[in-house]
């Protein structure tokens, strides 16, 4: 059961420090350290929701924490424009005001119905498709950038998680993106596309380092990633719910609820100052602990543990960094696509009202759009277009909650 849960969220948890490190431009030693530090970070914020800290920090429920793509298209921005260093200051700002979010839980909650926060999911899945398809075509930088190679290792890869997420049974369909990623790779050392390099170079034991990629506070990442950071935490409650609901046949407490977001908040403090990329519960772990009704939480104990090992050994995290970018774009597409529609049935739960499609419409129209023509803030401080213009989560999120309060609801609602 722990190998399960492993199979489900490895992919997910390393996928996003692969991009980073290449949107920061790292060398090789430094892409090793992003991805060992985000898998050790990732470990110890799942043992914190597990078993919790003094009573107040932790759900104590058998959730999976793990870095989240909510974040990508916004760091990516960052990395580019700034450094990781801002990065890690913006999280650990951010895992702050987790932690306020936490202690008001209750009262926000009212704040971010499903309509609200499968909105601002959907965005999230919309928002990360360009980054798919450009890693699908080779990857921006690549000489071979949109050659028939990468698109032919892309499409395999694409069609092998495909088949055996369909017609796979059992952990042939769990694993079928970690599968059809090892098939991709396979097919693409056929074209000269994977350099083992790295693995010979890297160390068989490290532990992770204080701050290795510095931290620097910008006030521009810093909103943009509080507002996600408030985001997400809401999004923590859906799925402490979830896991509750399926698997424990009951509603969660409000101290759970508190408490795994204050331990939401404070494992990403941690692990900013560790060099891990911020983290959030897994809504594939939480459909694991739904269907198979196991809520033991040394299970999930187990796979923190594996995620705890192959963080320390950084020969692994260089094999990581061997992933050709059209493997990974192959692979991703179709976990973004997932992530979309899981927002997309979040909304469908509420009647398609004019209301409610005036709400989705405008807030994904506006988010979408402001950021495909990120020019059109280029009057405005810098500032504000890093903040509205690099990512459509956080325009849509704000436009989705103050519709939803100003808009007047429909009789009888």
């Amino acid at each position: 059961m722990a190998v399960q849960h492993l199979v489900a969220m490895i992919v997910g948890c390393v996928t996003p420090a692969i991009i980073i490190s290449s949107a920061a431009g790292l060398d090789s030693s430094m892409r090793i350290l992003l991805i060992q530090s985000s898998l050790v970070c990732a470990a110890i914020s799942t043992l914190i929701q597990l078993f919790g800290i003094s009573g107040f920090c932790g759900a104590r429920l058998p959730v999976i924490m793990g870095v989240s793509f909510a974040y990508l298209a916004t760091m990516q921005d960052i990395a580019t424009n700034h450094g990781l260093a801002e990065i890690f200051g913006a999280q650990l700002i951010g895992g702050a005001v987790a932690i306020i979010i936490g202690l008001f839980a209750n009262k926000l909650q009212k704040l971010f119905p499903p309509l609200i926060t499968g909105t601002v999911v959907f965005t999230i899945g919309l928002s990360l498709y360009p980054t798919a398809i450009s890693y699908m075509a080779g990857g921006n930088g690549n000489p071979a950038f949109g050659s028939w190679q990468n698109w032919l290792v892309a499409i395999f890869t694409l069609a092998c998680v495909t088949i055996l997420n369909h017609f796979g049974k059992g952990m042939l369909k769990l694993a079928s993106i970690l599968l059809g990623m090892a098939a991709g790779y396979i097919f693409s050392a056929f074209f000269g596309m994977v350099d083992l390099k790295a693995i010979s170079e890297a160390s068989v034991f490290a532990l992770p380092k204080i701050a290795p990629f510095g931290i620097r506070f910008e006030f521009s990442s810093t909103l943009a990633f509080s507002i996600l950071f408030a985001i997400n935490a809401v999004q923590a409650i859906g799925d402490m719910s979830a896991t509750t609901i399926g698997g424990m046949d009951r509603e969660p407490t409000a101290n759970e609820l508190r408490g795994g977001i204050i331990g939401f908040g404070a494992s990403n403090i941690l692990s900013s100052l560790f060099g891990g990329l911020p983290n959030a519960t897994y809504s594939q772990n939480v459909g694991i602990v739904s269907s198979t009704k196991v809520v033991n939480r040394k299970v999930m104990a187990l796979t923190a543990f594996m995620l705890l090992a192959a963080g320390l050994i950084p020969k692994f995290s260089a094999l990581l960094t061997t992933i050709p970018q059209c493997v990974l774009g192959g692979a991703t597409v179709s976990v973004f696509a997932s992530i979309a529609m899981t927002g997309m049935k979040l909304v469908a739960m509420q009647p398609m009202s004019y209301r409610n499609t005036s709400i989705v419409g405008l807030s994904a129209a506006l988010g979408m759009g402001v950021s495909m023509v990120s020019e059109s803030l280029s009057q405005f401080p810098e500032w504000v277009t890093t903040v509205f213009a690099t990512s459509p989560v956080v325009i849509a999120a704000i436009v989705a909650i103050l519709l939803n309060v100003i808009l007047p609801k429909e009789e009888g609602k």
